[in-house]
């Protein structure tokens, strides 16, 4: 688009070059200091739940050597114990690790003045690299211990997260949105929007029901907060605890919505199959149903009316019926797979105790999402959308106006700034009439039109004046010509027989 070249254009503008020294320096700063800065976050937190507790013992060394496991679980690296492993890992913590990497990320290529994509990488790579290399080498530390950890699961989930994190941090400011963007048609990016907000809905209504439980059950949280211990940093390391996994629970309610449900070890929880069981005494899981109820698959109307509202912004993207539906498409394997990957992240092995393992089903519930987005929103895109206009001519047959197709269109010939657009609109064309001449330039630079027109006139008279005062020129121009080709002249042939 051009307001978004302009954009760009102006945003070319940047400080002078570093020198290589100095690029290096502000690349370890930031590796090192997001390494740094959410090490000591993850301790703070410790040592405010250290200090508070009635039995635990507060000093810095345990609390900074308790912070290591910590810190490799904020990157969503799982831990085993002599128990077994733990899998199912807290995800607030990793997006607020996340959204630092990601600051961090967006202040460097901001510091060194980056605008291309290619820029991205030293930046990414830098970030990423010191993040897998610390955890590859907490995880060989802790060796054998009670806390344990694979390196080369600690090396590569670092780097994947941090990785991760610092891309989107520069994803904006070193133009990869753009590019994927330009990549698209309009009917695809229009699916791509509605996918991520159909997504964004779905986990909204997960979001709600979650609140719904916890308030139907309010009186029995509260119960599980008193029974967790009496002293004030029990209780606060019990409300961390569920602050932590809050997101864990929405997924787990957005799984539950769609028809997917969930599972914490043989408990099975979703609209149409409910089989009961003991859950550990954690006050979010008051959350749950304890029962089964007649009216729980009416939860699922949720997952409909989003796609009937998908359908219905999708409804004017294109007069093809085709076009339409290929859109809805697009948004439901965008919500599809970002519900695979929230599901991947909210589950796991709970040590190998009675609550082992902690079930999101992935594949159903990516599956169910893209069917809750198509179906309905198909149906609607497909009806409710505008129709190809026909017209009728004088001799009675038919004809359809052609649909615009916007595989051809170009993006970029679009105008979305409203004072490029009043600047066009004031173009007016010249008619030829009312050009004029200016009189006062010289007469050798134009021709009389009049001349022009006559002057062949002029040539073909004197021509046929010529021939008409002059017919032996012709003759004498035929007997040269015979005479060139060795041909016999006529005065030769008169004398002959049969002339």
């Amino acid at each position: 688009m051009l307001q978004r070249d302009v954009t760009r254009e102006v945003n070319t503008v940047r400080p002078p070059e570093f020198s290589r020294s100095e690029r290096m320096r502000v690349l370890v700063a930031a590796a090192v200091g997001s390494v740094v800065v959410g090490y000591a976050a993850v301790a703070a937190v410790l040592a405010l739940v250290s200090a508070t507790a009635t039995y635990a013992e507060f000093s810095t060394s345990g609390v900074l050597s308790a912070a290591a496991p910590a810190w490799l679980a904020a990157h969503h690296v799982p831990l085993r114990f002599e128990s077994g492993q733990l899998g199912v890992l807290p995800l607030l913590p990793t997006a607020l690790l996340m959204l630092l990497i990601s600051r961090t990320a967006a202040g460097t290529a901001d510091r060194l003045g980056l605008y291309e994509p290619l820029q991205a990488r030293g930046v990414v790579l830098s970030i990423a690299g010191s993040h897998a290399v610390v955890g590859g080498a907490i995880a060989l530390i802790m060796g054998e211990g009670v806390v344990r950890a694979t390196p080369a699961v600690a090396f590569f989930g670092c780097a994947a997260v941090s990785g991760l994190a610092a891309t989107i941090g520069v994803a904006n400011r070193c133009g990869l949105v753009e590019i994927v963007f330009d990549k698209l048609d309009p009917v695809a990016l229009h699916g791509l929007r509605s996918g991520f907000m159909a997504l964004f809905a779905l986990v909204s209504v997960g979001a709600l029901a979650v609140a719904a439980g916890l308030s139907a059950s309010w009186s029995r949280t509260g119960e599980l907060f008193a029974g967790a211990g009496p002293s004030f940093g029990v209780g606060l390391g019990v409300f961390l605890l569920c602050l932590g996994y809050l997101p864990n629970a929405i997924i787990a309610g957005f799984s539950y919505v769609v028809g997917a449900g969930f599972s914490l070890g043989g408990v099975e929880v979703s609209p149409v199959e409910f089989v009961g069981g003991q859950v550990p005494p954690v006050p979010l899981l008051a959350a749950m149903p304890e029962n089964e109820f007649v009216w729980s698959p009416g939860v699922l109307v949720g997952g409909a009316v989003i796609g009937v509202f998908v359908g219905w912004t999708c409804r004017k993207v294109s007069d093809r019926p085709t076009s339409r539906v290929r859109a809805v498409l697009v948004a439901a394997i965008t919500a599809g797979v970002g519900s695979l990957v929230l599901a991947a992240t909210a589950g796991g092995r709970l040590a190998g105790g009675a609550f082992d393992p902690v079930t999101v089903p992935a594949g159903l519930l990516a599956l169910l999402v893209a069917l809750w987005v198509l179906v309905p929103g198909a149906l609607v895109a497909w009806l409710a959308g505008s129709r190809r206009k026909v017209a009728v001519v004088d001799d009675g047959a038919e004809f359809v106006e052609p649909d615009f197709d916007e595989e051809a269109a170009d993006p970029d010939v679009v105008f979305e700034d409203d004072e490029l657009t009043d600047e066009f609109e004031q173009l007016e064309v010249v008619d030829s009439d009312e050009f004029e001449v200016d009189e006062d330039l010289e007469d050798d630079d134009y021709y009389d039109e009049d001349e022009y027109e006559e002057e062949p006139e002029d040539v073909e008279d004197e021509q046929v004046a010529d021939a008409d005062e002059d017919p032996a020129d012709e003759e004498d121009l035929d007997a040269e010509f015979d005479e060139m080709l060795g041909m016999p002249s006529e005065e030769d042939l008169d004398g002959k027989p049969g002339r």
